[in-house]
């Protein structure tokens, strides 16, 4: 059995409107050790990053009902809440230059150890889009030598 570390610096907001695979995502995700938060389509994923600072990535599924899909989402995220990362999810081929900036592309079905390693990649970017002064550039940082401890206990 894999081992599980806490993940808990890191918030993962699931965005997907078929209910099945958005309680899938987001119990492999807590298995893994991150805190989750869950919206139905990207219209409650917007009411919910402007209510949840501590949201560090968006992990959205790409076709959704609503006045924002996920790719929609994405490009919002990037423009409004630069620090957070993003990881797109379809069970369709998606253009790279469609998902914003250093966001990531999971194809559906995938698996937990999938999951856990594109949503840590994401972690594991350099903050180059990432504001660089002041909490978030900090938090990032704690985060990263967090992880950089874990990885070291794994050796």
């Amino acid at each position: 059995m894999e081992e599980s570390f806490p993940r808990s610096s890191c918030v993962v907001l699931v965005v997907e409107d078929e209910p099945f695979a958005r309680l899938m995502g987001a119990d492999l995700l807590q298995e893994a050790g991150f805190d989750v938060l869950e919206a139905c389509d990207g219209d409650e994923a917007l009411r919910l990053l402007e209510a949840h600072p501590e949201v560090g990535i968006v992990f959205t599924d790409v076709e959704m009902p609503g006045s924002v899909d996920g790719l929609e989402l994405a490009w919002h995220v990037c423009q409004r809440w630069p620090r957070i990362g993003i990881v797109v999810t379809s069970g369709n081929k998606i253009r790279t230059e469609a998902i914003p900036r250093e966001g990531k592309f999971l194809a559906k079905p995938y698996d937990r150890k999938a999951l856990v390693r594109e949503i840590e990649e994401v972690i594991w970017q350099p903050p180059l889009r990432r504001p660089q002064a002041g909490g978030a550039s900090e938090l990032i940082s704690m985060e990263k030598r967090y992880f950089t401890s874990l990885r070291s206990m794994r050796s």
